[in-house]
């Protein structure tokens, strides 16, 4: 009785160390697909908040939360069956599919900077500047998050392709949960963040009311900074998407040029040679982002908005 109770809790312990290493298992596989999708997580932290701008103090938390449960519902209700079941069935589409994802990252990126360099961008904050109601807003934002969590959960489940199914399904649940958790608690705390700065400029200790005078006038330094950052990392992960798409379907010379070009800096730099070559394979891939999405943008403004300006103008 006791040798069979003893070889019991053995069998327990070693089930127990078992599932405790595929949660391991688990989370560093999530915590690399994750990685892969940086470049549009900075992006969906970038503009959310925007959302919010302009509206009551104590009315954006509320809706940042009810966003944030849209882009729940979007990733596990709508994204993550429909991509289980494409590489489970379909996997030979990931490759396009994630192409024209990154397409799509390097169109909004190229646009950004156009904008910017235009001046477009400045009328359009102007034309903004009369809010929409609360719903609307929400609406607003869960659709442009459906695009930015596809491309999230698509990058992340090209990470794990090989993975057993409900290992992929198990990963990329954590992943949905993760990166949203993630992304919405930092955009509450940024749209939040100049609201402590008041509180703690009015406070007695100059200390206090000094840094918090600094966060009041930092935040929108910060935010004009993470929207550099995330167009810049939309650029480079859209183009290093496109650059390993093309060398995977048969068309080899663009990979081999930055890959060459990566291999001669790490070879000339010495013991710097890894970041060094790292850098210029991400200063090719945006470089190719910026291209692709600049031609992407010419063909809209041709297409597309010319039409619609058409339209508007009858």
């Amino acid at each position: 009785m006791a040798g069979g109770l003893v070889a019991l809790l053995d069998d327990v312990a070693v089930l127990a160390r078992a599932a405790a290493a595929s949660i391991d298992d688990i989370g560093a596989a999530a915590g690399r697909a994750s990685m892969k999708a940086a470049g549009v997580v900075v992006d969906d932290t970038a503009v959310t908040p925007q959302y919010v701008h302009g509206l009551n103090a104590e009315r954006e938390l509320p809706i940042i939360r009810k966003i944030a449960l849209g882009s729940l519902r979007n990733k596990l209700l709508v994204i993550l069956p429909a991509i289980l079941l494409l590489s489970q069935f379909l996997p030979w589409l990931l490759t396009p599919i994630l192409m024209i994802g990154g397409a799509y990252l390097c169109y909004e990126g190229a646009e950004k900077i156009w904008h910017r360099v235009s001046g477009h961008a400045e009328a359009h904050a102007t034309v903004e500047d009369a809010l929409p109601d609360e719903k609307t807003i929400v609406s607003g934002a869960v659709r442009t998050d459906f695009i930015l969590s596809a491309e999230i959960m698509v990058i992340s489940l090209n990470e794990v392709a090989s993975e057993a199914f409900w290992s992929r399904a198990i990963i990329l649940l954590v992943v949905a949960v993760g990166i949203t958790v993630l992304v919405y608690g930092v955009v509450g705390l940024i749209v939040k963040m100049d609201d402590v700065g008041l509180s703690l400029s009015q406070r007695s200790s100059k200390g206090l009311a000094a840094f918090g005078r600094g966060l009041v006038k930092g935040m929108p330094k910060l935010l004009s900074a993470l929207t550099v950052v995330g167009t810049a990392a939309m650029l480079w992960v859209g183009g290093h998407i496109i650059l390993l798409g093309t060398d995977e379907l048969g068309f080899h010379p663009l990979y081999e040029f930055v890959h060459h070009l990566e291999e001669a800096a790490h070879d000339a730099t010495g013991a710097l040679g890894g970041v060094v070559g790292w850098l210029v394979n991400t200063l090719g891939s945006a470089v190719l982002g910026l291209v692709v999405g600049a031609l992407v943008v010419l063909v809209m403004n041709l297409t597309v908005h010319r039409s619609k300006a058409g339209a508007d103008a009858h």
